[in-house]
């Protein structure tokens, strides 16, 4: 089994990194790495419904889509993420146990009393601080998880809490679940760096690996070519929503408003825009504008230049156009 050092922070790229090393080596992989701040949302999952849009932008978190299933989770510097990657054993089901054991064996060696809980989580006195999910390829097998160390979870709460918003999709939703950081519960104080390499060191121990793995410049390169071509583009992480239906209501100085859009691969297929407001020129125009347009506020933006919204809206401006429609 190789240990890959990974000391990279940048959420896109180590999505990159654990694709990378899936699909080009056959060796048995494993890998920690720390992200700065971002959410992560399953492969199946509507990013709109999954993120508070307004927190995000305004923090600057960034947005990922995982090729693995499961629910939304928030990453910062204070949660060490891990990763296996294994060749697949003939007959072999999803299994998040095999993967979760070595984990709590090492914290149990820190005086930890973590229990494996629920489908694919790791709990402290029934808290969870790790989530899990597999992905396969071939015959390869790539699973990773989180472990919340000193995560900020006030952050981890805002980022996560989407704003009051109606979506009907077929989307996988998150299940809210209540959360503990691992640092809360040492006999004895480390820091997350610490705990970083003292799971380093575990892992190397139990499976005799004497040396780490250090990227090449050759492989560095094909990975940040993921990063630009994939993992950062609009049609990965907004693009492969599922289908979903969008319906919300807001009250401006000109009257209340109603959005309903729906919305499929990320573009705008039907939109309507209603209520009790006044205007002097057909609102039809606006909808028209904005139909095909993908849902994302630039290109939104960019539709509705040239437009008067106040002609359409008595007393509403673009900023309230877009405050309706995410």
């Amino acid at each position: 089994m190789l240990y890959i050092q990974n000391d990279f922070t940048n959420s896109y790229f180590n999505q990159a990194v654990e694709e990378y090393f899936l699909k080009n080596t056959d060796e048995e992989c494993f890998m920690l790495w720390r992200n700065e701040p971002c959410v992560f949302i399953g492969k199946n999952q509507n990013a709109m419904a999954e993120i508070n849009i307004d927190y995000v932008k305004e923090n600057n978190v960034r947005v990922n889509r995982r090729y693995s299933g499961g629910g939304a989770v928030f990453h910062d510097l204070g949660n060490i993420n891990f990763t296996f990657l294994t060749n697949k054993v003939e007959n072999q089901g999803i299994d998040f146990k095999k993967f979760t054991l070595p984990i709590i064996n090492a914290l149990r060696e820190l005086g930890i009393n973590a229990e494996f809980s629920g489908r694919n989580d790791i709990t402290i006195e029934g808290k969870k601080f790790s989530g899990n999910a597999q992905y396969y390829w071939k015959n390869r097998v790539l699973h990773h998880g989180t472990l919340l160390f000193s995560g900020n979870l006030s952050n981890l709460t805002a980022a996560l809490n989407p704003k009051p918003i109606k979506f009907e999709d077929k989307g996988v939703k998150s299940v809210a679940s209540r959360v503990t950081n691992i640092s809360e519960h040492l006999p004895k104080p480390m820091t997350v760096l610490e705990f970083r390499d003292f799971l380093q060191t575990h892992f190397m121990k139990i499976n005799s690996i004497d040396k780490v793995y250090e990227m090449s410049e050759e492989e560095t390169c094909a990975i940040q070519k993921l990063v630009d071509e994939k993992y950062t583009t609009w049609e990965w992480i907004y693009g492969n929503s599922p289908k979903y239906s969008f319906d919300n209501t807001k009250r401006f100085a000109g009257g209340t408003v109603e959005f309903n859009m729906e919305v499929e691969k990320g573009i705008i297929n039907a939109i309507r825009i209603y209520g009790d407001f006044f205007g002097e020129r057909d609102v039809n125009e606006l909808e028209a504008a904005l139909t095909g347009v993908k849902h994302a506020e630039a290109d939104v933006i960019k539709a509705l230049e040239g437009f008067e919204i106040g002609k359409y809206i008595a007393n509403v401006t673009l900023e309230d156009i877009l405050s309706g429609l995410f």
